[in-house]
């Protein structure tokens, strides 16, 4: 699998997604198994490129490349700039996010919005593409099935961006309309898949190995790409390579090795937000997370309120520690 001169180890790819891929999330991604991670969004408006927000999600250190940096926005210009920006502050691949159906961007005509408008969406990568170029970095283009169930426009829109040098498509099974409801389908990746040469990543309710393996299958996709599925559970990306690799299931974390992953994601967590904002940024991480702690629904609901009432990283980690101390044995095991 390879985007541009990037070749990557696997075809399991980490979705961008806003408040939850940072580059401690992005990294325990990798490390536990997936091949290629992109970052949060990140606004082409110039007014907000220096803002503590942005230059947050601009921190790419210790993360193994390639670096990839979604950018988001509505001007073909901006979008240009804030492509050579994170250029020069890292990124070696460029996303253009065309997918995003969060109300507060669609109603500013960015994120799946675009899809509405084909004529500044492709004046839009033409920019990017233009402004990438001479750098030698890749373009690609992350986008839903259409805005609605009458329009969907993906397939042309895929064409288009194929012949104005966009090097890689993902697209999430589900119109913008959708949102989030009812079932991805994955007729419409497997049908860009077959006109394209570049390669096309299929997304949208992907999660279990068995899974994995039928949308590749039915779709022909090149790579698969993973989003709220792996929010609590890193290592599906892990347990997803070993099956498509094996047709076996890999063994689920033990409680050590679980506690491990935890502290240490919470660390470099709190490394990159400060006690204060980290503290309170981890929250729906360690809520994600309770879903696979050895406890009952009492238990996970008492260690959500622990974790929500905590105002230190101190008192947070104690939770953490407490909850398998009092919950487990060292020979527990994540249910398969």
């Amino acid at each position: 699998m390879r985007i541009g001169p990037y070749t990557l180890v696997n075809r399991l790819f980490v979705a961008p997604m806003a408040g939850v891929t940072d580059r401690p999330f992005r990294i325990l991604c990798k490390q536990l198994g997936a091949g290629y991670a992109v970052s949060e969004m990140i606004s082409a408006r110039p007014e907000l490129r220096d803002s503590r927000k942005t230059l947050r999600r601009l921190d790419h250190v210790g993360e193994p490349g390639p670096i990839a940096v979604q950018i988001a926005g509505t001007d073909p210009a901006q979008m240009a700039d804030a492509a050579r920006a994170n250029i020069d502050c890292g990124a070696q691949i460029i996303d253009i996010n065309m997918g995003c159906p969060a109300k507060k961007v669609c109603h500013q005509w960015a994120g799946s919005a675009l899809m509405q408008d084909e004529a500044r969406a492709l004046a839009i990568i033409e920019a990017v593409v233009a402004a990438c170029q001479p750098h030698g970095v890749p373009v690609t283009l992350k986008m839903r099935t259409g805005w609605c169930q009458s329009a969907k426009n993906a397939p042309q829109l895929a064409r288009a961006a194929e012949a104005a040098g966009v090097q890689m498509i993902a697209l999430h099974g589900r119109t913008r309309e959708q949102g989030y409801k009812g079932l991805a389908e994955h007729h419409t990746a497997a049908s860009i898949k077959a006109e394209l040469r570049i390669p096309v990543v299929a997304n949208g309710d992907i999660d279990s190995p068995e899974q994995a393996r039928a949308v590749l299958a039915a779709t022909g996709c090149d790579a698969l790409m993973i989003g709220r599925a792996a929010q609590g559970r890193p290592w599906l990306f892990r347990e997803i390579a070993h099956f498509l690799a094996t047709g076996t299931h890999l063994p689920a974390p033990t409680a050590p090795e679980l506690a491990r992953l935890l502290r240490a994601h919470l660390l470099d967590h709190y490394q990159l937000y400060g006690e204060h904002s980290g503290v309170r940024s981890a929250r729906k991480h360690l809520g994600w997370y309770a879903r696979s702690l050895p406890a009952t629904v009492q238990q996970q609901a008492d260690f959500r309120r622990a974790i929500n009432c905590a105002e230190s990283a101190g008192q947070q980690l104690r939770c953490v520690q407490d909850c398998f101390d009092s919950a487990c044995t060292p020979d527990w095991r994540l249910a398969a």
